[in-house]
C-alpha cells in the first residue's frame, strides 16, 4: 500500500509495477508525486508552486540586481543615522 506524503491518503497503485522517476497524482489532495525509490516505493512531493517563485526570484534579481542592492543600503544608511 502506497500513502501520499502529503495527506496519508491510499494510492492505488501496483507496487510492482511503478518505476523510478513515475509521476503518480493523489486522488485526494492532487498533489504531484515522484518514485523516488522501489522496493519499499517512496514517494516525493513535486512542487510546481515552489519552483515557480523561485524562479520569479531569480528573475527579478537578475533583472533589478543593483536596485535591489541600492535598497538595501540606503536602508542600511537610514538606520546609521537613527542609532
Amino acid at each position: 500500500m502506497i500513502r501520499c506524503p502529503e495527506c496519508s491518503a491510499e494510492i492505488d497503485v501496483d507496487e510492482d509495477e511503478v518505476e523510478e522517476g513515475e509521476i503518480l497524482s493523489c486522488p485526494e489532495c492532487e498533489s504531484e508525486l515522484e518514485v523516488s525509490q522501489i522496493h519499499p516505493v517512496h514517494l516525493n512531493i513535486i512542487s510546481e508552486d515552489l519552483d515557480d517563485d523561485e524562479e520569479e526570484e531569480e528573475e527579478e534579481v537578475a533583472e533589478n540586481g543593483d536596485l535591489l542592492e541600492d535598497e538595501d543600503d540606503e536602508e542600511a544608511d537610514g538606520e546609521e543615522d537613527e542609532g
